[in-house]
C-alpha cells in the first residue's frame, strides 16, 4: 500500500483551509485517511502551518511520500532537513549530536527570518494606516479652510440680488413647432 502525506480541503467556498493527512494514495482527496497530522491556512499572511512535526517525521522515515505542497511545507518547518540529517546519522556520516546541533541552528535562523517577515508586514500595515490618516487630516484641513474663506467672503460682501434667469416658457426657442 502506497502512503501519501497530502492536503484534504476543508472550509467553505473561497475560504479554504486544509488538513495535512496521511492517506492511502488510492483514496480520494477529501476521503478516508490514516492520520491527521496538522492543518494549513493559506489565507493568512504568512500562511499558518500547524504541524505535528514528530509524527510527520515518523511517517517520512517509514516511507510516506509527501505531495509537492506538503513537501514545501515540511521543508519550511524543517522536517525534511531533519530527515536528511537523520539519514546521514544512519549512514555514519555525522553523529546524532552534530545532526541535532545543525537542525537547531537552522531552525533558529528560520524562526528569526519568519519573525522579521511578520514584523515587516505589521510595520507596513501601520505605515499605510498612518499615511491614510495623514491624507485624511490634510483633506479635512483643506475643507475647513475653504469653508472659512467662504464665510469670510459672505460676511465681507452682502449678497446682491441676482436677477432670476427667464423660465423655459419665456425663453425664445430657435426651433419651429411642428
Amino acid at each position: 500500500m502506497s502512503v501519501k502525506i497530502r492536503l484534504a480541503r476543508r472550509g467553505r467556498k473561497k475560504l479554504a483551509r486544509y488538513d495535512v493527512v496521511v492517506a492511502d494514495a488510492r483514496s480520494p482527496r477529501d476521503g478516508k485517511f490514516i492520520e491527521k497530522i496538522g492543518t494549513y491556512d493559506p489565507l493568512t499572511v504568512p500562511a499558518t502551518i500547524n504541524l505535528n512535526e514528530e509524527r510527520a517525521f515518523d511517517w517520512l522515515m517509514n516511507g510516506a511520500q509527501p505531495s509537492d505542497t506538503v513537501k514545501a511545507m515540511l521543508s519550511y518547518r524543517g522536517v525534511m532537513m531533519k530527515k536528511h540529517l537523520q539519514i546521514g546519522v544512519v549512514k555514519g556520516a555525522i553523529t546524532q549530536d552534530q545532526a541535532d546541533q545543525k537542525l537547531a541552528d537552522w531552525k533558529k535562523l528560520k524562526d528569526d527570518k519568519i519573525q522579521s517577515k511578520r514584523d515587516n508586514i505589521s510595520k507596513s500595515k501601520q505605515d499605510a494606516a498612518k499615511a491614510r490618516k495623514d491624507a485624511e487630516v490634510k483633506i479635512k484641513e483643506a475643507r475647513a479652510e475653504a469653508i472659512r474663506k467662504k464665510a469670510e467672503v459672505a460676511a465681507a460682501a452682502p449678497v446682491a440680488e441676482v436677477p432670476a434667469a427667464p423660465s423655459e416658457a419665456e425663453a425664445p426657442t430657435g426651433e419651429a413647432q411642428a
